[in-house]
């Protein structure tokens, strides 16, 4: 009697396992981005905070101000999963 069941060789690895080597290829490039993202969302309060102490008034201090804190939460989503 012969057996219908494909042996390991003919089906290849599982879906998660290729998935997990992609993921693992890939790393080693994401993790000098995520670590510059951390620390960029770090250090950018100490450069809002004189602006936020001049004042908000002038447009051109407001939309500073507002640009910084868009990139600021950018680097906060990037770098979120930096060592962990």
């Amino acid at each position: 009697m012969s057996s219908s069941t494909p042996s390991i060789a003919e089906t290849g690895p599982p879906a998660d396992a290729q998935s997990a080597q992609s993921t693992r290829s890939r790393r080693p490039l994401l993790e000098p981005i995520r670590g510059v993202a951390f620390w960029t969302a770090i250090a950018l309060p100490f450069v809002q905070l004189p602006l936020i102490v001049s004042g908000l008034g002038e447009p051109t201090t407001a939309i500073a101000f507002l640009a910084l804190l868009a990139v600021n939460v950018f680097a906060l989503y990037v770098g979120h999963a930096y060592h962990r």
